[in-house]
Order: structure tokens, then C-alpha cells, then sequence
């Protein structure tokens, strides 16, 4: 049974979901509300070249994955309220400095800190929905909880875009300390502990490296994280690019965030669908028929790319498709890796989180660096990455696919 976790007032399950749905939110919101702004960013900053100016999404996501390494065992040892609001304060820190740098390295080395606090977002919030929830309710919950996140990429950029009209771009900074605030006040007064004082861990060199082990040694959680990493790396490719492609393949010059917020949109719309129908088909239908689509539909996308017959109405069609199917995908591959390891949960989510976070975030870099002003790169990166997901896929199953256990 899950721990009953207690509070001044119960958290309803709206709030429940609200509230870190939010706190995840800060993470896309630190990514994503940045895009429209690294045109100007990198000509105030001396940067030489277009592709560099991906580095402030890559330095930001790096800085992410690698310390859930280090917070997932402070959740596991300490709880997760207290690591939690560590990092929100980290968050606020960096974000507000970051508007004042006026040096390109130092804007970097921020965005890696910011990120190193941001990283308690998504170690804490996966720990407490696999502290109060398992099996397909998990699932469910997870991808209600991801429906709200995917707000975030809706609105971002538009209002990134919206900020610049009326200020520079370290207003935009200044916005995310503002709103880290907020939602860190939020966390404080509402979020009760959900650990159960019983299943802390020491933290000690042994108990660290056995919960790592613990979760190295489950194949199949281990082999869904590593599909999670793959496609996650296929969207940052994306993410990284967004701006030139929609910009300069397409040239909708301020218009891009629409498109982009559409795309994100029908991500909120499928995870919605999943905590809908996932109860009566199962995490692993689901999960694998998404992977399936997405890497059929990667394919034609390739395909057509290599050809040149990709028209902006095409390309978003297609593109809504993948996207729609990663939405199906990424939630559900979360609570199975997850499943099977409730005892270590922090430590699960934190391993999870560093290879997902900064081998997307590598493999994303590489395919967004390989950007050459046409879609083969990213199109590539999207099919090249759907079968590494499915090969991991088939690994956790023994090879097989549509599983329909419990699960």
C-alpha cells in the first residue's frame, strides 16, 4: 500500500495534478519560452554562428540530467519536499543572474546551474505520483499530469515572442525566476511529504550504489529508460532547430511559435486520450503501437525529405502525427520503467532522468548541429531514434510486443 501522506488540508487529485504538472512545467518553460529570443541573445552575446546559439538549450538540459543523479538519492534519504524546494531556490537564482550576464560562457555556466535546480523537478514529481499511485493508475495520473505540462510548450514560445515585442531578452529570465516563485510558494504550502519514514534510505556510498544497482539490474525498467532516452533525444534535435526551420526552411518569421504551439497542443490532447483508454488497453499496447507509428511515419517523413517534396502543410502533418504518438509513448514508458521499482523511487527516477536528459539532450545536439538549412537532419533523427526505441523496447519484452499482463 502506498503511504497516506498527510497535510494541513488533503490534496484533491485536481490539485494534486496541478501542482506538479506546474512544477514540471518550469523545466519546458525554461527551454521552450527561450526560442524566439536566441536571435537576439546571440547577436548581444558575440555568438559567431546560428548553431551556436543551440548551446543555451543543450547547456541548460545537460546541467538537468546530470543532477538527478545526485537528487535522487537525497529524495530517497530526506523526502522530497526539502530537495525539491533546494533546487526551486537554485532555479529562481540562476534565472534571475542569467538576465544579467553579459558574457556568452557565463550565460552558458548559468543555464547549466539552472538547470542542475530544475533537475529536483522531475526527480520529485515522478517520486511522489509512484509514492501515492502504481500499475495503470500511475499511468493514468502521469499522463494527466503531462496533458497540463504540454501548456507549457502551447504557450512558450508565443508568449516568449509576445515579451520580446514589448522587452529585451533578459526580461525573459526575469519572467521565469518570477514564476519559479510562485510555484515554489505553491509547493511549500501544499505539497505534503509522501515518503513513508520507513522506506527511507541512508545516505551512504552502499545504499547509494545498491538502489543504483537496484535499478541497473531490472531489464525491463532499464530498457524502457533507454527508449525514453532515444526518442526524447529525437524531439530535442527538434526543439533545438525548431527556430530555424520554422523560420528559415519556411520562413514565418515571427509567426513560428503558432505552428509549434499546435504541435505541442495535440501532444496535451494524446496524453489526455491515454489517461482515458489506458486503464482498459494497458501501458505496453499503447506504448508500443505508438512507437510503431512513430517510427513508420518518421520513415515517410525521411523519405519525402530526401526527395524535397516537403511543403509546410505536409511537414505538419506529418510532424503532428509523430508528435501525437510520442505522447502516447513517453507516458507510459515512464510508469512502466518506474513500476517495478517503488522501493527506490527517487533513485529510479534520478537514473531514468540522467540518461534520458543528457543522452537526449547529446543525441539531440548532434542531430540539431547537423542542421544544414533542410529537414533531412531532423527527419533523419526522428526515424534513426524511433527504431533504437523500438529495439529497447523489444529487449524489456523478450522480444515480444503488445504484452497484455497487468500491465
Amino acid at each position: 500500500m502506498p503511504y497516506k501522506a498527510t497535510a494541513t488540508r488533503e490534496l484533491t487529485r485536481p490539485e494534486f495534478i496541478a501542482l506538479l504538472a506546474a512544477i514540471m512545467s518550469l523545466n519546458a518553460l525554461a527551454i521552450d519560452v527561450m526560442l524566439p529570443a536566441l536571435p537576439q541573445m546571440g547577436d548581444a552575446l558575440g555568438v559567431a554562428t546560428e548553431n551556436e546559439r543551440q548551446f543555451v538549450i543543450a547547456a541548460y538540459m545537460l546541467g538537468f540530467g546530470a543532477a538527478q543523479l545526485v537528487f535522487g538519492p537525497l529524495a530517497d534519504r530526506f523526502g522530497r519536499r526539502g530537495p525539491l524546494l533546494v533546487g526551486l531556490a537554485i532555479y529562481i537564482s540562476c534565472a534571475f543572474a542569467a538576465a544579467f550576464a553579459t558574457d556568452f560562457t557565463v550565460l552558458l555556466a548559468l543555464r547549466a546551474i539552472q538547470g542542475v535546480g530544475a533537475s529536483a523537478t522531475r526527480v520529485v514529481a515522478n517520486s511522489v505520483v509512484r509514492d501515492r499511485f502504481a500499475g495503470r493508475a500511475m499511468a493514468e495520473v502521469m499522463s494527466l499530469i503531462f496533458m497540463v505540462f504540454m501548456a507549457v510548450p502551447v504557450i512558450a514560445p508565443g508568449l516568449g515572442q509576445v515579451l520580446l515585442f514589448v522587452s529585451p531578452w533578459p526580461a525573459l529570465f526575469i519572467f521565469m525566476a518570477g514564476l519559479a516563485t510562485v510555484f515554489g510558494l505553491w509547493a511549500l504550502l501544499r505539497l505534503p511529504e509522501t515518503l513513508d519514514p520507513a522506506r527511507r534510505r541512508p545516505l551512504t556510498a552502499a545504499a547509494v550504489i545498491g538502489g543504483f544497482s537496484i535499478v541497473f539490474a531490472n531489464r525491463m525498467a532499464f530498457s524502457y529508460g533507454l527508449a525514453g532516452m532515444f526518442l526524447f533525444g529525437a524531439l530535442v534535435g527538434f526543439i533545438n532547430t525548431a527556430q530555424q526551420i520554422y523560420v528559415d526552411v519556411f520562413d514565418l518569421g515571427v509567426w513560428f511559435p503558432v505552428p509549434f504551439a499546435a504541435v505541442a497542443g495535440l501532444m496535451a490532447v494524446s496524453s489526455f486520450l491515454n489517461s482515458r483508454i489506458v486503464r482498459h488497453f494497458g501501458m505496453r499496447r499503447l506504448s508500443h503501437g505508438a512507437v510503431l507509428v512513430f517510427t513508420g511515419v518518421s520513415a515517410v517523413w525521411l523519405a519525402l525529405s530526401l526527395a524535397g517534396l516537403m511543403p509546410l502543410w505536409l511537414f505538419l502533418g506529418l510532424h503532428a502525427v509523430i508528435m501525437f504518438t510520442f505522447g502516447w509513448a513517453a507516458s507510459n514508458m515512464n510508469s512502466l520503467s518506474m513500476e517495478p521499482l517503488g522501493a527506490v523511487a527517487g533513485t529510479a527516477s534520478s537514473v531514468f532522468g540522467f540518461i534520458q536528459t543528457v543522452g537526449g539532450a547529446l543525441l539531440g545536439t548532434v542531430i540539431g548541429q547537423a542542421f544544414d538549412g533542410t529537414l533531412v537532419p531532423v527527419s533523419g533523427g526522428y526515424f534513426v531514434m524511433g527504431a533504437l526505441a523500438l529495439g529497447a523496447i523489444l529487449v524489456a519484452e523478450n522480444g515480444k510486443l503488445f504484452g497484455v499482463g497487468h500491465a
